[in-house]
């Protein structure tokens, strides 16, 4: 029963921390090099224009894993997005979930 009780105290924990976890995230795979949370645009859009751009868009966590790990070019102005392969898939969907809740 303790084994249960440990079991469901580290799920809500994890649940807890998802949103400071992926900014987090976003500084040690060097995304904060390029994109901001909120505010003026730095080399890339930031986190909201990101979220507020692919919201609805059932197919938007797809699209900006594909962008993240091949790169793009053109969605955002001329500025190149370079690939980003080396991202652990579990690193980038906590990611990709976290930016498109930002607000």
């Amino acid at each position: 029963m303790k084994s249960l009780i440990i079991s469901a105290a580290v799920l809500t924990l994890s649940v807890a921390l998802p949103a400071q976890a992926s900014e987090d995230l976003a500084k040690k795979h060097l995304c904060s090099t390029c994109h901001a949370v909120k505010g003026a645009k730095t080399i890339g859009p930031t986190y909201a224009d990101v979220a507020k751009k692919y919201a609805g868009q059932k197919d938007a966590e797809a699209k900006l894993a594909e962008t993240v790990k091949k790169g793009g070019r053109g969605v955002w102005g001329q500025v190149p997005m370079p690939p980003n392969a080396a991202v652990p898939d579990a690193d980038l969907k906590a990611l990709i979930k976290w930016v498109l809740s930002v607000k």
